[in-house]
């Protein structure tokens, strides 16, 4: 016979305890598998209607992704002559009713280019770049209207050049003056013409100008042309003082700048030269312009080699003025020299006008054979008053 303590066991105070914890680790296996359960059934809910879709909807390739934007197409600028025949008209002379025209007439002389001033050499600008600082100093000039100019050279057939007169800038150095090449005494140095200039080494000068070149092109100009690209030469230069710290060196300085002006005109589609002394290829000249350096950045560059510039003795001719074909000759050949290797082309200034004696059209006609003869790519006329030696762009080629 049992007795009552072999029926009733010992309880186990804590067995209740831990049946409930049994009981929770259950009711949590059971919700992971049905949260498992539910997981797999979206997923091969997502592979049939993707299967469905396939065979359905007929996709039996998978939509492509976007294709990346093209690339903005190159601009390229407007093709030269075959041989460059031009001259130079300036912003006075371009607002006078129908001169334009007749310049464009011609072209039944030969007329292939017609270089146009956008900045003359007293700072002023001949149409609103939409630059704020040269309204300010009071450069802008009302001479035309540049996209109306562009469309009827072009209309004509007729290549355009706007010429940028770059340092020297008598409005620029009056209205900001910090801009300015100054005196010893801190005054403005002026040239020997009373004119005032901007410091080569300002980058604030650069951005000034390339600023306007910038109007120009996006004007319907083919080519932006600096010219006085260089330190100031006819003075004083005894007393000259540049203000700030010169990074670069005088040598460099220009070549800088024509850097610069490149990389933001190049994209839009135009063609970056520079006017340079007909000496400079053949010595230094203390004014920053080399060639040889220039031509890495430039597309052309336009010598100006006027025979009544050089002095007596220059290439050993007693008097170069007399002999322009064979002064001409001498210079452009320094030129190719320095040139060499590269593609850019050379295109000279040359002498239409009178300076101590008459030129005639048999003078500018041996200039311009010369110029051939050295295998310049053209040619460009050069008279301040825009009258230009009759037949003088027709001159036959002896080839």
């Amino acid at each position: 016979m049992r007795t009552l303590s072999s029926i009733l066991q010992p309880v186990d105070p804590n067995e209740r305890f831990k049946m409930r914890r049994r009981q929770r680790r259950r009711e949590v296996r059971r919700r992971r598998l049905v949260a498992a359960g539910s997981i797999l059934a979206l997923i091969g809910a997502g592979v049939v209607g993707g299967v469905l879709a396939t065979h359905i909807h007929r996709h039996n390739t998978p939509v492509p992704a976007a294709a990346p934007a093209p690339k903005p197409r190159k601009l390229e600028p407007r093709p030269y002559p075959t041989e460059v025949r031009g001259v130079h008209v300036s912003m006075a002379l371009a607002n006078v009713p129908g001169q334009l025209d007749k310049y464009i007439e011609l072209q039944a002389q030969g007329l292939n280019t017609i270089e146009l001033d956008v900045k003359d050499e007293n700072g002023e600008i001949a149409f609103s770049p939409g630059i704020p600082l040269a309204n300010k100093i009071g450069a802008v000039r009302r001479y035309y209207n540049p996209r109306e100019v562009a469309a009827k050279i072009h209309s004509a057939g007729l290549y355009l050049i706007g010429r940028v007169v770059t340092f020297e800038d008598p409005i620029l150095s009056a209205g900001w003056s910090q801009l300015a090449v100054r005196r010893s005494d801190g005054s403005r140095w002026l040239n020997n013409g009373g004119l005032g200039w901007t410091n080569p080494y300002d980058k604030r000068v650069w951005r000034y100008n390339v600023q306007i070149g910038v109007a120009a092109a996006k004007a319907g100009f083919d080519e932006i042309q600096f010219d006085y690209v260089r330190f100031p030469s006819d003075g004083d230069i005894s007393q000259i003082r540049y203000p700030g710290v010169h990074a670069q060196p005088m040598g460099w300085t220009i070549p800088m700048f024509v850097k610069y002006a490149a990389e933001h005109l190049h994209p839009l589609g135009v063609r970056v030269s520079t006017d340079v002394f007909g000496l400079s290829a053949t010595r230094n000249l203390g004014i920053g312009q080399f060639p040889g350096r220039i031509s890495r950045f430039v597309d052309t560059i336009y010598p100006m080699v006027y025979p009544s510039h050089y002095t007596s003795g220059e290439y050993n001719i007693v008097n170069p003025d007399s002999r322009p074909g064979t002064t001409v000759a001498y210079s452009l050949r320094d030129f190719r020299a320095k040139l060499r290797g590269r593609t850019t082309k050379l295109i000279p200034w040359l002498q239409d006008f009178s300076l101590g004696r008459t030129y005639t059209l048999a003078d500018v006609r041996d200039q311009i054979q010369a110029a051939r003869l050295e295998h310049a790519k053209g040619f460009m006329l050069w008279n301040a008053g825009g009258v230009y030696t009759d037949g003088a762009l027709a001159t036959p080629s002896f080839r």
